[in-house]
C-alpha cells in the first residue's frame, strides 16, 4: 500500500513511520523537514513541505493508497498558551487535515486515518477532572482547534478513522496499546511507539472504518468486534 504520513516528523509520526515500513507499506513522509527523516528511514520518500499549502499536499497525496495525519505543535505548551507559536500555525490541525481531505477526495484516495486526543468529541465528557483543568487553562487554543479538526473529518465522505490517544510517553513500548471505541481507558498514559504502531493497523483493518478509538496503556490491539450485530464494548484480539 501507498502510504503518505503527514506531520511525519513528531513523535507519533515517526512512530507510525516506522510501523508502516516494518508492515511493507510504501512510505512517503510529508513536513517541513521531511528530509531529515531519510537518515533514520533510507526505505521512505520524503517530501518537504507545509501541510497548510493546499497545493503541496494535493501534490504529496496523489498517488496514495492511505493517509495517516499526525499534526500539532510541538513547542512548550506554556509558552504556545501565553505568547502563541513561532513556528506553526494555531490551526495547523484543522487547517491541514481540512487539505488533506480536499486532496483525498480530488484525487480519489479512500483511507483515512486522523491522530487527534482524548478528551474531544465523543469523549469530551469522559475526561478526567485534572486534565479537564489542563486543556481549559493550558491547552485551550489546541483543544479548540482538534475539536474543529474531528468535525472536518466526520463531515467527509472518505473512510476514515479517528485515534484518540490520552497523555502521550517517549517510552520504547512493543505492545499495541489498549484500544476501545467506547472511550474507555486504561489508565491517562500512552507510548508514542504504541500509538504509532496503531495508526499503522489501522490502514487496512475495515472494521475500525467510521469509528473513533480511545487508546491508552498497553493491551494486546484490541478492536471493535465486526458486524452489526456485536454487543457495545465487545472486542476481538488482531
Amino acid at each position: 500500500m501507498n502510504v503518505l504520513i503527514v506531520g511525519a516528523t513528531g513523535g507519533s509520526g515517526r512512530a507510525a513511520t516506522a510501523a508502516a515500513l516494518a508492515e511493507g507499506h510504501r512510505v512517503t513522509v510529508f513536513a517541513r523537514r521531511a528530509s531529515a527523516l531519510l537518515a533514520e528511514y533510507p526505505s521512505a520518500v520524503a517530501i518537504d513541505g507545509d501541510a497548510m499549502d493546499p497545493g503541496q499536499v494535493a501534490a504529496a497525496v496523489e498517488g496514495q493508497d492511505a493517509v495517516i495525519v499526525s499534526l500539532g505543535i510541538s513547542e512548550n505548551a506554556l509558552r504556545v498558551r501565553l505568547r502563541g507559536s513561532r513556528h506553526t500555525p494555531m490551526d495547523v490541525r484543522s487547517a491541514g487535515t481540512r487539505n488533506v481531505i480536499t486532496a483525498m477526495q480530488d484525487h480519489g484516495v479512500r483511507r483515512l486515518v486522523v491522530q487527534t486526543s482524548y478528551g474531544v468529541g465523543e469523549t469530551r465528557e469522559r475526561l478526567p477532572l485534572v486534565e479537564r483543568i489542563v486543556f481549559k487553562l493550558l491547552l485551550r487554543p489546541q483543544i479548540a482547534d482538534t475539536e474543529v479538526q474531528e468535525r472536518e473529518v466526520r463531515g467527509s465522505e472518505l473512510d476514515w478513522v479517528i485515534v484518540q490517544p490520552v497523555n502521550l510517553t517517549d517510552h520504547d513500548v512493543a505492545d499495541l496499546p489498549y484500544a476501545s471505541v467506547d472511550g474507555d481507558v486504561q489508565g491517562m498514559k500512552v507510548a508514542r511507539s504504541s500509538v504509532g504502531r496503531f495508526l499503522a493497523q489501522a490502514l487496512s483493518d475495515e472494521r475500525l472504518t467510521r469509528r473513533s478509538v480511545a487508546l491508552s496503556g498497553t493491551g494486546e490491539g484490541l478492536v471493535p468486534a465486526p458486524g452489526p450485530g456485536a454487543r457495545r464494548g465487545s472486542r476481538v484480539r488482531t
